[in-house]
């Protein structure tokens, strides 16, 4: 538990250090709370589950965690709630009277608890099955809370989870309702069922849930090109509600179910390469820039210009432990899965990045003197992140740049990309007024 007080910074650090996040959603500030969330990043799953929830959260985890080399004192450390499995050790799984009572006590102090119901990690492109562990937990919480109290899912979405500083995005849905099953309790095998098949739902409407990864760039751009015509705004439930669309309109094409969506596919595929092709996007292909919104670009970013140079000295500064980091976390994530690639190059990035750190440190104590040493220690961090937001700055408005450029000397081109987007997501709007169940 000694490392449970600071889970919020410490999640905070490793999440928005490494992706580009956003969070929708609030969750309940105070009192019980039972949080389910999808598990397809190892374990940075429950640092961005912290991050949403704004509190301290105690989670539930494998036992096998616990001792494992390289992660079992960060498991331990934040106040997890050993789970044996019997796929682990069939002989342990007794042992799991003990963690329960122990959850349903921390819940019925007021705590929040988090556990994935799917119990295992994956890179699956959808919501596996759930376990009833949340069920049995809730239920069994409820005979000492004296009634239900909120389960709230998390959907956690990935645009490219390895990638660094890519986007991720954390969607906290509505509360599971289950008032009328809280006085049931966790040996009722018929509650237990239809209250993880009510958290089931729930989950599946915060969550990206394809059929295949090939899938993914087609149902993200249908979603992209309705959102910039219609102006929806790119809320979390919304925008998974649209995706989750697009998807099943595959799958119906796929059983021979929507030949109307073949046509709208095809067109799709073709306008999407065609933005990647010019660097534009559905909704930079239909604002119009002009030379107005240019001079007021260039005014909010010319203070960015002179601090570019900082950025790339942090680049070739950091170049070592950046690429030791890489080819040491593929290397471990090779034997647990390719999921775990994030929670090792976070976790690892974090340890050789302060030994580089102190190397540097101590390289230049040697030179000007151990106070310049302990300094330039406690200031290369904070160089660090700030190199990362200039990079980001600077990477935001070279696409902004480019893109106006584009616009301009592609004027006939884009006006018959505009049109052709219109007429795309009105074909849109109507696939998913009247979509079908798969």
């Amino acid at each position: 538990m000694r490392l449970y007080k600071a889970m919020p910074a410490l999640s905070a650090l490793a999440t928005r250090s490494y992706y580009r996040l956003t969070v929708s959603g609030t969750l309940p500030p105070t009192g019980p709370v039972l949080i389910v969330a999808n598990h397809s990043n190892s374990l940075l799953d429950p640092a961005f589950v912290v991050v949403a929830a704004r509190r301290t959260v105690r989670f539930m985890a494998k036992h096998t965690l616990f001792t494992h080399k390289q992660i079992g004192w960060l498991v331990a450390g934040v106040g997890s709630v050993p789970v044996y499995r019997a796929m682990d050790n069939p002989k342990e799984v007794g042992r799991n009277f003990d963690s329960l009572r122990d959850v349903n006590a921390a819940i019925a102090r007021g705590d929040a608890v988090g556990i994935f119901p799917e119990g295992t990690s994956h890179s699956a492109s959808r919501l596996q099955p759930l376990k009833t562990g949340a069920a049995r937990i809730a239920l069994g919480a409820a005979q000492l809370t004296g009634g239900s109290f909120p389960i709230v899912p998390i959907g956690l979405v990935f645009r490219d989870r390895r990638s660094f500083r890519s986007s991720a995005r954390v969607i906290v849905g509505e509360s599971c309702a289950w008032a009328d099953l809280a006085g049931c309790g966790p040996q009722d095998k018929v509650a237990v069922r239809e209250l993880t098949r009510r958290i089931e739902q729930s989950m599946l409407a915060v969550t990206l849930n394809l059929r295949s990864w090939a899938d993914e760039q087609l149902v993200r751009c249908a979603e992209r090109v309705w959102t910039a015509e219609f102006g929806t705004a790119s809320d979390g439930p919304s925008e998974i509600e649209r995706l989750q669309m697009a998807t099943d309109a595959l799958a119906l094409l796929r059983m021979g179910e929507r030949e109307d969506w073949r046509t709208v596919a095809r067109e799709l595929r073709a306008h999407d390469r065609m933005l990647a092709r010019l660097g534009l996007t559905p909704m930079s292909l239909r604002d119009t820039v002009t030379g107005e919104d240019v001079v007021s670009w260039v005014l909010r970013r010319a203070l960015l210009l002179p601090m570019f140079p900082l950025a790339l000295i942090a680049f070739v500064l950091f170049r070592a432990p950046r690429e030791v980091t890489g080819v040491l976390s593929d290397r471990l994530a090779v034997v647990e899965g390719e999921d775990t690639v994030p929670t090792y190059r976070v976790i690892l990035g974090a340890v050789i990045f302060l030994l580089w750190f102190a190397l540097l440190a101590m390289g230049t104590g040697a030179w000007f003197g151990w106070k310049v040493g302990v300094s330039v220690f406690a200031a290369l961090p904070l160089f660090g992140f700030l190199a990362l937001w200039i990079s980001d700055s600077q990477r935001i408005s070279w696409t902004e740049a480019r893109r106006y450029v584009v616009v301009r000397t592609n004027r006939t081109r884009v006006a018959a990309m505009r049109v052709r987007q219109r007429a795309l997501a009105e074909k849109l709007s109507q696939l998913f007024t009247h979509r079908m169940p798969v």
